[in-house]
């Protein structure tokens, strides 16, 4: 799903006109690229970033979904402000929102989530996961700027979700940033509130450590990229969505699958992207916190790695099926010395490489498994490349030139911790 700058602009001086506001954006100098800061949480390994919200503004913890369409916060337990304002239906901003709901009548005190004639969506806990009915609204946000400033949008678009939406959501958190392809998403806001260059850094630490999310365009020559067009799913892969919706999430085209540099054997049909269902491809999720694989795929996968491998392998420990023992296993610059499982794109001499850092995981300190998990026999989406495959990678997702940039070959202990973005004069 392709969305337009002139549109989201076009919100923008909607919802200024709607609620008196001077500007877009309060900063005296435009800036050039904007920062969140992301962690992972070690005990649910969710990854967690803080915006500033609300007048007066308050810190807010956010679980981040790379593919969810939109920003969603708990406003039915202590979310108190003086700025929000409520999106009233049939109003310019209900339909940019793309609500086809409205709430009539709230039958409690008025508060945030909770007011008369307001239009709704649908916010998803992906993590539980599950949904339910939000009332749309706008409130000051503020995040950080490249040169470390912070920066204030005073109608930043989200859904006020429920508090039993928390569910499953590491402690401390109270809503969900959605960064995926929609008018409605936090980049695209983001992107159009300072003309920045309609692109999304992406570094998740593997560690407890800070990593980033950049929007705008920045300075990844210490990084040379790869690039592979994004394809549009046309079919809505969100818990509920309406009929015609195409996915938010980020989907490239792999085409085969190779471990040690041979190929293995899988039905190529499952790799492309169904039409009609919407079955099928590779998407990238920050919410699977491992690599997902279609049955078929998975055992192909397992068999054709063990037997590069050549160890022993040892009882699975869930959710993994297949473990080796740690002690057989050398150790290299990349991590565990392992064979290497590329993810062939476009062509032959376009692969993504996953190394023993991104494609093992230590459960215990005797045993290493292959962070691959089975996602059933005609799942949803064939290929989902999980949180831990991605992380200490550089990618960058140019939502403009809707292709995605990729560094794999960076891997070593915490370079997303360090790696410090920097805008682009």
């Amino acid at each position: 799903m392709a969305f337009s700058s002139t549109l989201a602009t076009h919100f923008f001086l909607i919802c200024s006109l709607l609620f008196i506001s001077s500007s877009t954006a309060k900063t005296s100098t435009r800036p050039k690229g904007l920062i969140l800061p992301v962690s992972k949480d070690l005990s649910t390994l969710q990854y967690i970033t803080e915006i500033k919200q609300r007048t007066p503004l308050v810190p807010v913890k956010l679980a981040v979904d790379l593919g969810a369409q939109f920003l969603w916060v708990d406003c039915e337990k202590d979310y108190t402000t003086s700025s929000y304002r409520p999106a009233l239906c049939d109003s310019a901003i209900c339909s940019f929102a793309k609500s086809t709901s409205c709430m009539t009548e709230c039958y409690s005190p008025a508060r945030p989530g909770c007011t008369n004639n307001t239009c709704t969506l649908i916010p998803e806990n992906t993590y539980a996961p599950i949904a339910t009915s939000g009332a749309v609204g706008c409130d000051a946000l503020a995040v950080q700027s490249a040169s470390g400033r912070p920066v204030t949008i005073p109608h930043f678009l989200f859904v006020c979700g429920a508090t039993l939406l928390l569910d499953k959501l590491s402690s401390g958190v109270t809503g969900m940033a959605g960064l995926g392809r929609t008018k409605m998403s936090m980049p695209s806001q983001l992107f159009a509130a300072f003309s920045l260059k309609r692109k999304l850094g992406v570094c998740l630490s593997s560690t407890s450590s800070n990593g980033n999310i950049f929007f705008g365009e920045f300075d990844s020559s210490t990084a040379p990229l790869t690039y592979t067009p994004l394809l549009t799913n046309p079919v809505s892969t969100a818990g509920v969505y309406s009929e015609g919706d195409a996915s938010s999430e980020y989907f490239i085209g792999v085409e085969s699958i190779k471990i040690n540099e041979k190929v293995v054997r899988i039905n190529p049909t499952l790799l492309s992207i169904n039409g009609t269902t919407g079955h099928g491809g590779t998407k990238i999720s920050t919410v699977d916190k491992y690599t997902v694989l279609e049955t078929s795929i998975y055992k192909a996968v397992l068999k054709a790695f063990a037997k590069e491998l050549n160890v022993p392998r040892v009882p699975s420990v869930a959710p993994f099926g297949a473990c080796f023992s740690a002690k057989k296993i050398g150790t290299a610059y990349t991590g565990p010395a392992v064979p290497t499982i590329d993810l062939v794109l476009q062509s032959k001499d376009v692969y993504w490489r996953i190394y023993g850092g991104n494609s093992m995981v230590q459960v215990n300190k005797d045993v290493l498994c292959l962070g691959f998990v089975d996602g059933g026999l005609n799942s949803r989406t064939s290929i989902v490349i999980g949180g831990h495959q991605v992380e200490e990678n550089l990618l960058e997702i140019d939502i403009a030139a809707s292709k995605l940039g990729f560094s794999p070959l960076l891997y070593r202990k915490q370079i997303c911790a360090n790696f410090r973005f920097a805008a682009r004069a």
